[in-house]
């Protein structure tokens, strides 16, 4: 007897998520899930994929899509990427739980990355109803983190100390609360106010919450630059304490003092795996990173939230002590580095006339001193300027993505004047320069550290590889054209060489083009333990 399906992808190379070598093969969608896996399939439609390799959708496994994803429907940056999950609620500092005091001051504390949009409905206050929301209509799936800095302000505001029992009490039931409304693990974001004040106790005593509710852990480090070994060494302490599963955000090894130690860090990671911790990690194909000019200040200035920190900016013994803290000191906030104004490139800025310049730049056209440029931009623009710090190593990059625990995160930035390319072109430059042109990685492996290997990290029950009662998830791209157009200079530009993405079985882009659907929704931790 002939099944006749709703879709037959016919004639594709299919690379199902595993690492296992890609076959020739014809692929059914029917309901929204793959249902056969075969050769000579029949289907009301039929899509021709010669010449096409069919892989699992792309797991972004850190995005800064909390808003973007509600705020512009086609999510074109990333759907055009041949993503169709992402992982967003990052780096300690997202829109749920908050009450009504503290949601305006995570609104203003993140608006540099995520934007501000006017008129947007707040509505929700829990991690449930941020999810719900999602569920209105997305354009790909999205898994949530608790994050910790927000659940630290909603306890404790902006205090730079210890909490009290009550208030750790406190933090513990926001971190199980949220995890049983869905979440799939906890953030944090070790050189952000006020998440960075925590100490190794008590983010272990977080971290126990999220094991026992069966998530995992995803912390931006103490550290990216001096001392960052130390900063990996910790989170893996934490781990280790605690039982908690750990994945390793944007796992770089930045700044000139960390240019070929690659290796070092991937054989601390290797010890504690081969003493069965539970560790993945993301990273980024790309050197510069991207924050907010006010990240770089010492932990010390933002003490007290933004309305302080402006306060210390405009008060000369203040600012004298902040200058210090990262000319010569190396700020927390700057990874312990001195920081180099020549590598601050301003992204995103109110004045569009310095979108683009680094503060080394804007100091030598005015005349001025550096430092007093920073802080005068950050006064101008209520701290909310985003930036491009060019630091990286590409020795470093390469070593750290051939690793089997890792996985892809863009950790891009959407609503900033002049967006970081990751964000538009971090998994086609995957494909494209690091498997076609570099070799770095095979064509199979790479699409399994997107796919498959993300897809366990997250528990995901029937998604992440291309197998029957599978959800069809799915990305048909040009092994051979496959490409980031994203440039420094020009960053909002489409992948090329793919032309076909399926959510949930229906196409958010066709003949490359996306069409607009929603298909997405949130992916949520259930009762046993899987997420769906």
């Amino acid at each position: 007897m002939v099944r006749v399906t709703d879709l037959v992808i016919r004639g594709a190379l299919v690379l199902d998520g595993t690492g296992a070598p890609g076959r020739t093969a014809d692929v059914a969608v029917t309901g929204g899930r793959i249902t056969e896996i075969g050769a000579g399939l029949t289907a009301r439609r039929v899509l021709d994929a010669a010449g096409l390799a069919l892989a699992p959708g792309f797991i972004d496994m850190h995005a800064h899509s909390d808003l973007a994803l509600l705020a512009d429907p086609p999510h074109t940056a990333k759907v055009t990427q041949g993503v169709t999950c992402e992982v967003i609620g990052q780096d300690g500092l997202s829109y749920a739980p908050v009450d009504d005091a503290t949601l305006p001051a995570v609104r203003r504390a993140i608006a540099g990355w995520n934007g501000d949009p006017p008129g947007f409905d707040w509505s929700w206050r829990t991690v449930g109803g941020y999810l719900d929301r999602l569920d209105e209509g997305i354009a790909v799936n999205a898994c949530y983190l608790v994050p910790q800095g927000t659940v630290r302000m909603l306890a404790m505001g902006w205090a730079d100390r210890p909490p009290t029992p009550a208030e750790l009490d406190e933090q513990r039931e926001l971190v199980a609360t949220g995890m049983r409304e869905g979440a799939v693990g906890m953030s944090s974001g070790l050189t952000y106010v006020p998440g960075m004040y925590a100490d190794d106790a008590e983010l272990t005593a977080l971290c126990e919450v999220v094991a026992s509710s069966g998530g995992f852990y995803a912390p931006h480090h103490r550290s990216y630059g001096a001392g960052a070994l130390e900063a990996y060494a910790q989170m893996v302490e934490v781990s280790r304490r605690s039982g908690c599963p750990l994945h390793l955000a944007h796992a770089t090894m930045n700044f000139g003092v960390n240019k070929g130690r690659a290796p070092d860090l991937l054989a601390l990671l290797d010890r504690a795996l081969a003493d069965g911790a539970d560790i993945t990690l993301d990273t980024y194909p790309y050197l510069p990173g991207a924050t907010t000019l006010a990240a770089l200040l010492p932990s010390r200035a933002a003490e007290g939230g933004p309305a302080a920190t402006l306060d210390r900016l405009r008060d000369p013994a203040a600012r004298a002590g902040i200058r210090h803290g990262m000319e010569v000191e190396g700020s927390d906030g700057c990874h312990g580095v001195p920081v180099e104004w020549e590598t601050i490139e301003i992204a995103g800025s109110p004045d569009p006339s310095v979108i683009g310049r680094t503060i080394a730049d804007l100091a030598a056209a005015s005349g001025r001193d550096p430092f007093d440029v920073y802080c005068e931009r950050l006064i101008a623009d209520d701290l909310s300027t985003t930036i491009l710090q060019h630091v990286g190593h590409e020795e470093n990059v390469r070593a750290i993505m051939r690793h089997p625990a890792h996985t892809g995160g863009s950790d891009g930035l959407l609503a900033v004047a002049k967006p970081h390319p990751r964000a538009w072109g971090t998994f086609p430059r995957y494909l494209g320069r690091y498997v076609r042109e570099l070799g770095v990685l095979s064509l199979e492996e790479c699409v399994a550290h997107l796919t498959g290997r993300a897809a366990r990290r997250l528990n995901l029950a029937d998604r992440g590889l291309v197998r029957p009662g599978f959800h069809a998830d799915l990305v048909l791209f040009d092994p051979d054209a496959v490409r980031d157009t994203a440039t420094f200079p020009e960053p909002r530009q489409a992948a090329e060489g793919i032309p076909h993405v399926l959510v949930n079985g229906t196409a958010v882009v066709a003949d490359g083009h996306p069409t607009g659907a929603l298909p997405g929704r949130s992916l949520r931790l259930r009762p046993d333990g899987r997420v769906r």
